[in-house]
This record gives C-alpha cells, structure tokens and sequence, in this order.
C-alpha cells in the first residue's frame, strides 16, 4: 500500500512538473545575434518602476503611444514574480541607420491622463525599455569624478519644477528620447552586435505650422535640417488639453566592447575596497572565533577528558563539576522536540538551495542577462531540496525516539511554507488593490500552490520515508530515566541573554554585504558579485558553528543540559539583528512615504528574516550536535 501511494507521489510530482515547464519556465535565449546594416531593430518596454514606491506598472498603463498590436514577450516566473511585463512598442531602429525627429504619435491630454502623468512624476517612476536583451540607461557623469560615468536603469517620465520665472511647480514630460545605440562589427563581415543601449531624455514643447497631418513637419526638431533637440527647447508642461507630441533620434556608434563583455559597463561598481573590507571585518570575526575554539578544543577540553578519564574512585567523581557531571541529560528529547525537527528540516531545505543556487551563479548561470533566471532558479532548488527536508527532519526525529513519521512529514511541508504563502497572499492583495503589474497573476498563484503540492510536498514524504527507514542514530551516552535538577545560573548564562549575544556574531559578518543585497532589491540595481557573497556565505557557516560551539560549551559546564533549542535559537537569533537592519535601513536609504509600500517592504523583509533564522538557526544547531557528540564519545562514563 505504501509502494503505491509512492508511485502516486511521483506520478503526480511529474505531471506538475511537466505543467510548469510548459506554462512558466521559459528562459528567454542570451545567445549573440548579428545584426547586418539596415535590419530592423525592436525595442521592448517593461515595467515603469520607483525607488519611492516599490510598485511597478505596466508601460501602457499611461498614455504613450502604442503599436497596432500590443505583443507580450514569453516571460520566465522569475520575471512575473518580479513584476516584469515585457512588451513590443511603437520604436523601430534599421541597424546602422541613424534617425532623427522621428515622430511617434500626437496626444492630447485629457484630465483624467493628465492626472496619471503627474502621479507618476510625482512618485520618480522610471521607464525600462530592452533592445537586444540590454536594458536602457541613462549615462550620467559624477561630479566628483570628470572621467566616471555612472548609468541610471530607464529614464524618468518626467519631471517637476518652476520654469519662465513661474513661482508655481509644474509637472514636464519627457517626450523626446535621444537613443544612443553602441555597436562592436566584425572584423571579417559586415555584421555588427549590440553592446549598449542608452537615452539622453527631453521635455520638448514641440511647435509646427499650418493644421496636423501625417506629413507634418516640426519646427523645434526638423529631421532635413539635421537640427537636433536640446535642452534650451521651452519644456512641455503636462495639462489637460495639452497636445503632446512623442518624437525621438537614434544614433549608432561603434564600440570596442566585444559582445561577450557587454554586461561589464551595466556592473561596474566603484566600490569593490568597500567588498574587500567586508571580507577583511568578517575574517576578523572568524579568525577571532576560531581562536576560542581552538583554546577549548586544544587546551581546556584535553585537559577536561584526560583529568574525567584519570578518576579512580567515586568520591572522587562525586567532587567533580563540569560538563562531564550532565552526561546522563545532555541526550534526553527537548520540550516541543517536533518542532525543532519541522525547523531544522526546513533549514537544510534553504541551506541546500542557496548552495547550489550559488554555485550556478558563480558559473554564470544565472548572469544579469538572463532576466528572472535568478529567482526562478531559487524556487526550482527549493522544491527540489524538500527531499532532504524531509529526510532530515525523519532522522532527527526518530533519534527524540518518534513514532508518527507522517505527522513530523505534514508540519515540515507545510508550516514554514504555509506561513511564507499567508504573508505572500496578503501583500499580493494589497498590490492588486493598487493596480500595480506587480501583482502575481492567478495562473502564476496557481503554478505556486502547484509547486508546492506537486512537487514539493511528495519530495518532502519521500524524503522522510528514507529517512526514518534508516537506523537511529546512537546516542555515545545513556540518558538517565530522571532529569538532573539544572542548578542556579550566573546572570550571563540566561538563556535570553545568551541567545541575544550569540547572533551579534553571525549578523557582524553579512551585514556589509546585506547593505548591496538591499541595494540591490529596493534601489532596483543589479547585484552580480556572487564571489564575494559565496565567500561571506562561507564565512557566515563558519561563525554560526563556532559561536555556538563555545556558549554550548559554556552552558554545559554550567551543568544546564537543556542545550537543544538554545543552540538553534543562539545563532538563529541573528535574524532579529537582520530585521533591525532592515528597519534601519528603510529609515534612513529610502524614500518610500505611502503606507502600503512600507507594509510591502516589512513583510517582504519579514520573509526574508524568517529565511534567515531557520538557515543560521540549522547550522548552528548541526556544529552543536557534532560537538556534544563528539566530546562526550571522548571520556569514559562509568
């Protein structure tokens, strides 16, 4: 019977599997294309985004103009979940083929689309459009720094100021986009590939004779006489009845940079000394740590086993404290012993995907240029990794000397899960209340719970099926049939304060790093030094395990056995000090001021710190286990 419901299991996980792959895991393609003179080019427009906001729009969502036909581009669920909404536009450049004041349509506001740009002013949106897969910027050249230019992701849709001596603020477009379009030809044909994408953005109050027709020609930007806009142009202010008129130049220019480094000039960061002192201060830590550990292990645990191994008589044992007196407790099941294997479960289960999530990245699977790839790539090796959740979880469990396989294999698969999705829905419904394109779809929801169901839940069965099958892990002491009474403890040995003191550590390692991962996401810039960060993910292990290695030390020699939660809690407690920094970080780098993107941001970053906990949480609890293991298989127990 229990052959066949695994046989449904996996016949089940299969059709899911095949479902998504044909409805949501798309990955657009990133091979080079070649370009001959004259052949068309079809720029893309994506989402309009704020940094004040943290809601994205679709890009038809205000007034521009639009093709005969709006065409979405197949997107991965990365991209959907990010809010991406990819579409064809109105703009065609021929390769090689320079254009000026080409006019792309007229509007005349009404109020109700009047309103809508000033909205998006207002709030600094910013409009992301795509050509050949490289995202558009905008140039901008540091003050600072003559020689150091710095690119802007999308140009803004306008902007707000005073203007003729007007006292009043009023809103300007930008209607007049002057492209910019690098290029690196092949040496041995006439062939050419694209290798930047860039915008100087207009607010132009476009002027012409006589009524409007197709053949109308402009005065402020007059394609025959090669006259190009400039900034000294009157702006064009955004009210209703206002006439509009869209126009654009393109410009081809000839580059050294080869296709394959065409990325390099979107990632260059000035601030490379700022990652090199994050790994500095992190080693630190370590090296610090490291040092602790070696004095217990080296001297005082030597010194601990050999004197316990040297005791002749018991009176002599009876005189004696330390961690050897707590033997016969140290192995004894903790109280809620179910839900410590639900968490360390679901700490291998993050634990494994970011390894190999950032394995792929360090091999450059998951490139900036695969757009979406990222996050795809994330929720994949999470549902695939339920597998040693479940088996994780079953062995531990089955060591606290548990019976109910089934049971501990539910709460693993759905309570973390379960808790993140019920965050997800509600924050999903707040931006669907809003309009936002950053709203999941309900095919795209419904691929979720698929994934979940599909897939992850019968890994998770299967999982723990293996595991519990296996033989239980031996415990190197007996556990007495009565508890020890825990004596009086110092101030210091409390377990809040021990808990709170021992993620100070964990956290001091990463938070530099997290400082760009913020950056990254909410400042809608790309990270890409995965280098760096699998470094400090390395550190980041190392800490956990050693700070508490040496409070598990501690607190037995204080004769207080109840270690098996503490050691979770005293590393996981490092998420507490994540979201403190994300509250900081909220306060004083953003400028977000509606109330629904800071709920957004908090519970997004609530997410992330639940993540957060049960990863540091896992590892510290396995350096545990493998310590108390390991020193007392070490002495002789009488």
């Amino acid at each position: 019977m229990a052959s066949h419901r695994f046989h449904v299991a996996w016949i089940f996980s299969l059709f899911a599997l095949f479902f998504l792959r044909a409805h949501c895991f798309y990955l657009p393609g990133v091979a080079p294309e070649d370009f001959q003179k004259g052949d068309p080019l079809l720029v893309k427009v994506n989402k309009l985004t704020s940094t004040k906001t943290q809601l994205p729009y679709s890009y038809y969502s205000l007034p521009y103009c639009q093709p005969e036909h709006i065409l979405d581009s197949a997107e991965n669920l990365g991209e959907v979940l990010r809010g991406d909404r990819i579409e064809n536009s109105p703009y065609v450049f021929k390769m090689r083929e320079p254009q000026m004041c080409n006019i792309v349509c007229r509007k005349i506001l009404d109020k109700k689309t009047a309103k809508a740009f000033k909205e998006k002013i207002n709030d600094e949106y910013r409009v992301n459009m795509i050509l050949d897969n490289l995202p558009l910027v905008v140039p901008i050249r540091r003050p600072d720094q003559e020689n150091v230019v710095v690119y802007q992701h999308g140009f803004h849709v306008g902007l707000k100021g005073q203007y003729a001596g007007s006292k009043e603020e009023k809103h300007f477009i930008h209607n007049h986009l002057t492209f910019t379009v690098k290029y690196h030809k092949d040496p041995l044909a006439d062939s050419a590939r694209i290798v930047g994408f860039e915008v100087k953005p207009f607010s132009v109050k476009h002027e012409y004779e006589g009524e409007w027709n197709e053949k109308t020609r402009l005065t402020t930007c007059d394609p025959h006489a090669k006259r190009a806009v400039t900034s000294s142009e009157s702006p064009q202010e955004v009210e209703e009845k206002k006439e509009i008129i869209f126009t654009y130049d393109v410009e081809f220019q000839e580059s050294t940079i080869k296709w394959a480094s065409r990325w390099d000039t979107y990632l260059l960061m000035a601030d490379d000394q700022i990652h090199w002192f994050s790994i500095v201060n992190s080693l630190m830590i370590v090296l610090f740590l490291s040092g602790m550990v070696a004095m217990i292990m080296l001297r005082t645990l030597y010194r601990d086993i050999s004197k316990y191994n040297q005791l002749e008589t018991q009176e002599e044992a009876q005189e004696e404290t330390g961690w050897k007196l707590v033997h016969g407790d140290v192995f004894r099941p903790p109280t809620n012993s179910d839900l410590l294997c639900v968490y360390v479960g679901t700490g291998v289960q993050f634990f494994g995907m970011i390894l190999v999530t950032m394995i792929f990245a360090l091999l450059g699977f998951l490139s900036p240029s695969n757009r979406g790839g990222l996050m795809t790539a994330m929720l994949l090796l999470w549902v695939f990794m339920g597998l040693f959740a479940g088996y994780s979880s079953a062995r531990l469990y089955k060591m606290f000397k548990g019976t109910e396989w089934k049971r501990i294999t539910l709460k693993t698969a759905f309570m973390f899960p379960a808790t993140v999705f019920a965050i997800f829905f509600v924050l999903n419904a707040l931006i669907w209340g809003q309009k936002s394109s950053g709203a999941v779809p309900f095919g795209t929801m419904f691929a979720l719970v698929l994934l979940w169901f599909g897939i992850s839940v019968p890994l998770v069965f299967v999982g723990s099926y293996i595991g519990f099958k296996k033989p239980t892990i031996e415990e190197p002491v007996k556990t007495n049939k009565i508890p020890r009474q825990i004596p009086e403890q110092a101030w210091y040995m409390n377990p809040a304060f021990s808990i709170l003191i021992g993620g100070i550590l964990p956290f001091g390692a990463v938070f530099i790093e997290l400082f760009f991962i913020l950056t990254s996401i909410w400042l809608h810039q790309f990270y890409y030094i995965f280098g760096f960060l699998f470094i400090v993910f390395v550190i980041l292990i190392v800490t956990c395990a050693e700070i508490t290695v040496v409070l598990c030390y501690f607190q037995l020699c204080s004769e207080d056995y109840l270690w098996w939660w503490r050691s979770y809690l005293t590393s996981g407690s490092s998420a507490l000090y994540l979201f403190l920094y994300a509250a900081f970080y909220f306060f004083t780098k953003l400028e977000i001021t509606k109330p629904v993107s800071g709920v957004l941001y908090f519970g997004y970053m609530l997410i992330v710190s639940y993540a957060f906990f049960a990863l540091t949480g896992t590892i510290g609890f396995f350096a545990c286990l493998w310590f108390t293991r390991l020193i007392y298989s070490s002495v002789k127990i009488d």
